[in-house]
């Protein structure tokens, strides 16, 4: 369910701070949805931790290397392509009692602010899932440096974390177990891993 593919701002954020080899200049960067992937872990029957993930991540970032607080991104993933590796759970994933994708096929991000936090960043923005929208904020790091493979386009991988509550986005579905818990947990992880290429 993941917050998802925010994680791109990463790129921005990185090289606004690190890229003294480029020129001042506004910069547009566009995730790969082929290198980019949304991951997340929910606790099942409170014994156990389940994993699943998004393909279908997309956006665009817009750097401002003058000014930290100008840089921003928009970035959608498709709900239908989650996969937890069980084609029955998957389904149930997608069918009313959770995402509904039916009615709600993608999830999005839109960054409000970006903040340095020692030696990573917090990039705060508004999460919709399930048609709520509810304010979030991502733990943003950069795993490397830019790299090219044909000399023209420059890449750039950024790995981004967060935690949120299900329940908090009218993810509700539960069942009740002998000891008093429940079947799924409310709080999810969150990690997304973005290759974003510049424009």
């Amino acid at each position: 369910m993941k917050s998802f593919a925010m994680a791109g701002l990463a790129a921005a954020i990185v090289l606004a701070v690190g890229a003294g080899s480029m020129s001042a200049q506004v910069t547009t960067w566009k995730i790969d949805p082929m290198h980019s992937e949304s991951d997340f872990a929910i606790k099942h029957m409170a014994i156990n931790t389940v994993h699943g993930s998004f393909r279908g991540v997309s956006g665009v970032i817009t750097l401002d290397e003058k000014n930290l607080s100008k840089s921003g991104v928009e970035a959608t993933i498709d709900v239908t392509t989650v996969d937890t590796g069980v084609a029955q759970r998957d389904g149930h994933l997608k069918s009313p009692d959770f995402f509904d994708v039916a009615k709600f096929p993608t999830m999005t991000f839109k960054s409000t602010g970006v903040t340095k936090a020692g030696d990573h960043f917090d990039v705060a923005g508004l999460l919709t899932i399930h048609g709520v929208t509810k304010p979030v904020v991502l733990s943003l790091e950069a795993l490397a440096k830019p790299q090219t493979m044909d000399g023209k386009s420059l890449h750039r991988g950024f790995t981004a974390t967060t935690v949120i509550n299900r329940q908090d986005f009218g993810l509700t579905w539960n069942g009740p177990l002998q000891s008093g818990d429940k079947v799924l947990g409310d709080q999810v992880k969150i990690e997304l891993d973005i290759e974003a290429v510049q424009q």
